[in-house]
């Protein structure tokens, strides 16, 4: 292989360096050096593995260039009706606006000394929730801190059914262990009662933690203490009672068919903490939430991994947007719960309207269901009404309107097109509608005919 005429023939870095377009100057020449040399390492590793193309190493690295200058995060338009979609970003946030420059992230400007970043939410989160609370960057270490400054050397009891994994294979029982805090199951899987609890509690114990499936349900022969038992024992015991909540439900939305339990709730129960995400149906930016007791929060604060952890100052101006839209009940100010507020008669006039502005679409206006998703309230889907397109070719009018700018993501079901507009800005409907026509207007492949593959 080191005999191969193809790799003699491979050009040197000033060969190629002398080629390359008059216009890739913008670029430091030393960036322009080192991708000229990352593209004759893969056409040599091309060439030893027989699958090379005719792409000129000058071409290969403009194309690289060019990459570099275009940002990878992306605006997406979501057609897809998943509301929470892990993928494309959960929670899909409202307009803010990033301070430039300086900011009062840890100055107190009454006072004008140094002053803490919790201020941004913790005035917000107390008026919301009746308790302080502070915010870490995820749920995920919401329960690592909560369970590392509660329970580290000592047990934590918990039922087996609610062992949970939380997602991307992070599982609770792994968690707790990372924390230092040994576990102590009880209970079975599909039945855990208050006895259960109060049989095992010894002097190691040293948290009764509870954990909200909200990924999934078990139904049929179940038991399960109320929240509130659970925090009479906890009391009786002086064990503290934390409950993870997992989706962050602050708002009620039991009025649009989505059954989720209240953060305000947990704690009117008495628990002695909770924990919960800032971009499920809280409807903000990735955070994990910790809120209860005075003294519990204070020293959750002060452990050492609350700065570890801690979010930036970008985060903190999202969450505390969104908090306050919470408080003041502006809710088209946070779009996932905007999006779960619209009705099926809102969306079908939508629907209705868009397919109007697309000329010779083969189209039809279909009920079916959005989700929640983002591992919130599984099981429990929303009525919508659906744009079902016809097409010859629906994998590459998929591939089309998901490579285009914006990129449009939709789903297929039974071989056509399927664009939920419960998960569409109502802003982003014009670029929508001109991605159909051109699409209509420009076949991909052979299936398709002008008018999106409908004869």
């Amino acid at each position: 292989m080191a005999d191969c005429p193809k790799l003699r023939e491979l050009p040197a870095v000033h060969e190629v360096l002398e080629r390359v377009s008059p216009a890739l100057t913008r670029f430091p020449r030393t960036l322009v050096v080192a991708e000229i040399r990352r593209a004759l390492d893969r056409l040599r590793a091309e060439i030893l593995s027989g699958r090379t193309n005719d792409l000129a190493p000058e071409a290969r690295v403009e194309q690289a260039l060019l990459a570099l200058e275009r940002p990878s995060l992306r605006r997406v338009v979501n057609a897809t009706g998943v509301v929470l979609h892990t993928n494309l970003g959960r929670a899909p946030l409202g307009a803010v606006s990033v301070l430039p420059g300086y900011s009062n992230l840890e100055y107190d400007l009454d006072l004008g000394r140094r002053g803490q970043r919790d201020v941004h939410a913790s005035g917000l989160l107390e008026r919301l929730l009746g308790a302080p609370g502070i915010a870490v960057n995820n749920n995920a270490a919401a329960i690592f801190l909560a369970l590392n400054e509660l329970a580290a050397g000592g047990e934590v009891v918990v039922s087996r059914g609610e062992l949970i994994e939380i997602g991307d294979g992070f599982r609770i029982p792994d968690i707790m262990a990372r924390s230092g805090a040994v576990l102590r199951e009880v209970g079975t899987t599909n039945r855990t009662r208050i006895e259960d609890y109060r049989d095992v509690i010894s002097d190691r114990t040293r948290l009764l933690l509870r954990v909200h499936p909200s990924n999934f349900r078990i139904v049929g022969f179940t038991a399960r203490p109320e929240l509130r038992d659970l925090a009479a024992l906890g009391r009786e015991r002086r064990v503290p009672v934390y409950e993870d909540l997992g989706s962050g439900c602050i708002a009620d939305l039991r009025p649009f068919g989505i059954e989720e339990p209240l953060v305000a709730d947990s704690l009117k129960a008495g628990a002695d903490l909770v924990s919960f995400s800032g971009d499920k149906l809280l409807g903000g930016p990735q955070a994990g939430i910790l809120a209860g007791n005075p003294a519990v929060v204070a020293r959750l604060r002060r452990n050492p991994l609350f700065r570890a952890l801690r979010l930036d100052k970008m985060i903190y101006q999202a969450l505390e947007n969104t908090l306050r839209n919470l408080l003041l009940e502006r809710w088209e100010g946070i779009p996932a719960l905007a999006m779960i507020r619209q009705t099926p008669d809102q969306i079908r006039a939508r629907a209705e309207a868009l397919v109007a502005r697309v000329p010779g679409i083969r189209a039809e206006i279909v009920p079916g269901n959005s989700v929640i998703g983002g591992g919130a309230t599984p099981e429990q889907p929303i009525p919508t009404w659906l744009i079902a397109v016809e097409c010859a070719g629906v994998v590459e009018a998929e591939r089309a309107l998901r490579a285009g700018d914006p990129a449009i993501v939709c789903r297929i079901e039974n071989d056509k097109l399927i664009l939920d507009l419960r998960t569409v800005f109502p802003e982003d409907e014009e670029e929508l509608a001109a991605a159909l026509k051109r699409l209509a207007g420009h076949p991909v492949g052979q299936a398709f005919s002008p008018v999106l593959g409908c004869p």
